[in-house]
């Protein structure tokens, strides 16, 4: 039962997920955190895993940049794999003093300036949310962790390399952070009554000029990873 970008057979991923953008970084979760990871897929490059993590079924996609391919690889699991929880570990960019470098930040909803919405035909304006159910669990896996965590809105932007101070009038309406693919995860599950979460860490900083190197993106970002794999057993 595989698709034109998962090789995956039925009942080979795990009802619980993990998306790192870069495919490399799924495969770092797999190998350093996992229990005997399988790899499930790697058309085009896309590491796919599943493991155990504390006797618990687990999986690591990696989705590629943006909302168009974030939008098929989390549709593809959830409608024909059957996956109910989703978790996105990704990078994001901060609009404010308050949130450094390193800061995990928790998008309880995702504004965007993406047409992705137009799919699902809706008579007005939708706001995507992440579930209740992963924020709780979120904060209940961090009493123990204590990971320096922010949560509120996140902006999921089309265009990387945007001129000007646009990301200011953003800051204005108390958006923490910018990043590509968590508002057409959001829309993909709501659709789909499942769960998903987008878990960012600071790797960039718009007002410092602050930026983490590559390796540091990809290697890490252990917080973060951390805490979505303990979500996975609440």
């Amino acid at each position: 039962m595989s698709t034109h970008i998962n090789a995956a057979s039925k009942g080979d991923i795990a009802e619980s997920i993990l998306l790192p953008g870069d495919p490399l970084r799924a495969k770092f979760i797999a190998e350093n955190f996992l229990e005997s990871p399988k790899l499930y897929n790697e058309i085009r490059g896309m590491y796919g895993y599943t493991g155990t993590y504390k006797g618990v079924p687990v999986s690591v996609q990696g989705t590629g940049m943006g909302m168009p391919s974030m939008g098929i690889y989390s549709w593809e699991l959830i409608t024909e794999y059957g996956v109910q929880n989703l978790i996105r570990i990704g990078t994001a960019g901060s609009f404010h003093e308050d949130v450094k470098i390193g800061d995990v930040v928790l998008g309880i909803a995702a504004s965007t300036d993406s047409n992705y919405v137009h799919a699902f035909d809706v008579p007005g304006n939708y706001a995507p949310t992440a579930s209740w159910e992963l924020l709780l669990k979120a904060h209940e896996a961090n009493k123990d962790l204590g990971v320096s965590l922010k949560a509120g809105n996140i902006v999921s932007c089309d265009v990387f390399y945007e001129f000007g101070d646009w990301w200011k009038k953003w800051a204005k309406m108390d958006v923490l952070a910018v990043e590509m693919e968590a508002a057409a995860l959001y829309m993909n599950a709501a659709y789909n009554k499942v769960n998903a979460l987008a878990m960012v860490t600071i790797s960039d900083h718009f007002i410092t000029g602050e930026h983490s190197t590559s390796e540091e993106r990809q290697h890490s970002f252990t917080d973060m990873m951390n805490l979505a794999l303990e979500m996975c057993i609440k």
